[in-house]
């Protein structure tokens, strides 16, 4: 098996080359769908689609807990043993190996595997947010799976994850837990203003422009990081509807910089690893970029943010 050559500054913060390990996040990002569709096919509709999420946890993605009849249901893709581990509240488990295959083959096994456990296992035959959108059942284009690289842009997760929640914190009005999105692939956290947004347009690849009108519904500032957008990956940030004056809006760090044509604001994942205090860089990037859409656009801030601290000292 051939793997990919990860190195790292720290034994927290990997270097990993997006190019290194196309192949392999592009399968996996298929095998991330086919398992939050399954969540989806049994979740009932949280605004912005919060119910068909994953999370990152000390093993990899997991769907949490899914209501399957009168039973609970869970997948979890462990990127430490590399399986897919599903277990149900009556005490089932089944496993599917995370190795080299194609997606019609893992998708074939997770679904078998539903079944002896007796969950009901149907789901859309289709991708979502990517061109061409090969149905899972057919795909044998994508059929790679590098254990390490996997286990490197985990831990990148696990990073982003720590950080973004702790940037959630501050944010007392609407907001979402820290999730990740297998359609675009990224790990996502969005804080809301109160008030409604414009109709958005839509036009994801094979994705409903209905989908992205309940997912952009009220006015929003969102951040997170994804394995592009840098030669490692990037954080990033945004806000729908762009207020005027975003663009320009000082920024930090340094390297971090507004790209026009995603209309994100972009940190490179390897500026972010090799500064001297990364935890600090990440957080003056998320709190600035909020900063440029909530001032720009009016936000009632006094009523939205408060200390994460406020309770220490009587705790």
């Amino acid at each position: 098996m051939t793997t990919t050559d990860v190195t790292t500054t720290s034994p927290t913060w990997p270097a990993l080359r997006v190019e290194d390990w196309t192949a392999t996040r592009d399968t996996l990002h298929m095998w991330t769908q086919v398992v939050g569709k399954i969540r989806m096919a049994h979740a009932p509709l949280l605004n912005h689609w919060w119910q068909v999420t994953l999370y990152v946890n000390p093993r990899g993605l997991t769907t949490g807990s899914i209501a399957a009849g009168e039973r609970l249901v869970d997948l979890e893709l462990d990127f430490v043993d590399h399986q897919l581990r599903i277990r149900t509240s009556d005490g089932g488990t089944r496993s599917v190996r995370l190795e080299p295959k194609s997606v019609a083959r893992f998708h074939a096994e997770t679904l078998q595997a539903l079944r002896e456990l007796g969950v009901e296992a149907e789901i859309s035959a289709l991708p979502n947010e990517v061109h061409p959108a090969i149905p899972f059942a057919e795909d044998h284009e994508h059929a790679s799976y590098d254990p390490d690289a996997v286990q490197a842009f985990w831990r990148q997760l696990v990073q982003a994850d720590r950080l973004i929640n702790e940037f959630r914190s501050h944010f007392v009005g609407k907001v979402s837990p820290v999730h990740f999105f297998w359609g675009s692939f990224d790990l996502a956290c969005t804080r809301f203003s109160g008030r409604p947004a414009p109709e958005h347009p839509g036009g994801a690849p094979n994705c409903g422009d209905w989908v992205m009108v309940e997912g952009y519904s009220r006015e929003l500032s969102s951040c997170g990081f994804w394995p592009g957008g840098g030669e490692e990956g990037a954080f990033y940030a945004y806000a729908y509807p762009e207020p005027a004056g975003f663009a320009e809006h000082p920024v930090r760090p340094e390297a971090a910089y507004y790209d026009s044509a995603l209309r994100q604001f972009l940190l490179p994942y390897e500026a972010v690893r090799t500064s001297a205090d990364p935890d600090r860089t990440v957080l003056d990037f998320l709190q600035s970029t909020y900063e440029a859409a909530a001032d720009h656009g009016g936000w009632d801030r006094v009523s939205l943010e408060d200390d994460p601290t406020r309770w220490d000292h009587v705790r």
